[in-house]
């Protein structure tokens, strides 16, 4: 058995300080290393002042989202994990006959995308929409609908705790810089932009209210106000008349532009879906 030297016992010999020189020699390397990671690592925290809207609420709130026998949206991803199953249409096809639930992790993480065999962009519900319409062969669902937003909450939740992942799409480019513009543009009687709020204002109070700095993290949300679920577009068409602007119609491709801009915006973010706000 190896016994360890005592205090007492004579310093290292010459064979012994050799034997650890190597060791030695390489300590100041390897803590230069470290160090340097560890300010790297720092520096991008630091440099990195983006907050989720999760973060601009109370604790009681923080809460409701993160138990989920409290959160409400998680009423729509019961419903939604039922409709998964459930054939519809023309063609008696489920969800659950193409896609395993595990298929769906990270998918909502990486929308808005371009599908196949076309040239623009469709987020979530519009995916849900397409494979009704070319899969299932059935009609499709009322824009902001329980069941629309049922599956699109359970698809969602799949991708909860992901970073936010942008397709490495360049189509979807001009797409995105029509988001910015329109992100920066002024509109409505009240000569707003969506800048002038979340980027300018980000963090001051509205009506007893942080003003969020509009990273869609955790779409489709429940609201508070609302008493319901509902997804990106309808909290956009909610800021438009908030600012008297009139609102793009619900299939207007101006919405989707505009979540390409604030995905890309949110890159990196962690995705919280099904979200809950005030």
């Amino acid at each position: 058995m190896k016994v360890s030297r005592s205090k007492s016992q004579s310093p290292l010999t010459l064979p012994e300080r050799m034997r650890w020189r190597p060791a030695l020699a390489l300590l100041p390397v390897v803590f230069a290393a470290s160090f340097a990671m560890a300010q790297a690592g720092a520096d991008k925290s630091a440099s990195d002042t983006r907050r989720s809207g999760y973060q601009d609420m109370g604790a009681a709130l923080q809460k409701m989202q993160d138990d989920d026998t409290a959160n409400p949206g998680m009423l729509y991803v019961q419903l939604g994990e039922q409709l998964w199953a459930k054939p519809a249409g023309a063609a008696s096809k489920a969800c659950a006959d193409c896609h395993s639930v595990a298929d769906m992790k990270g998918v909502a993480a990486r929308y808005p995308a371009i599908p196949e065999n076309s040239d623009r962009p469709i987020d979530l519900e519009g995916r849900i929409q397409l494979c009704r319409a070319s899969h299932q062969q059935a009609e499709r669902l009322a824009p902001e609908s329980r069941d629309l937003l049922s599956l699109a909450a359970f698809v969602a939740r799949q991708s909860r705790g992901l970073p936010i992942a942008p397709p490495d799409d360049a189509r979807l480019a001009p797409f995105r810089s029509e988001g910015e513009a329109i992100y920066r543009r002024r509109q409505g009687q009240l000569n707003l932009s969506c800048a002038i709020c979340h980027d300018d204002n980000a963090g001051k109070k509205l009506a007893g209210v942080t003003i969020p700095q509009a990273h869609p993290t955790g779409y489709p949300i429940y609201r508070l106000e609302w008493q319901a679920l509902g997804s990106l577009k309808r909290r956009l068409r909610n800021c438009l008349v908030g600012i008297r602007a009139e609102a793009y119609p619900y299939e207007a491709v101006d919405y989707v532009a505009l979540e390409v801009f604030l995905m890309g915006r949110a890159k990196g973010m962690p995705f919280e879906a099904p979200g809950v706000r005030p």
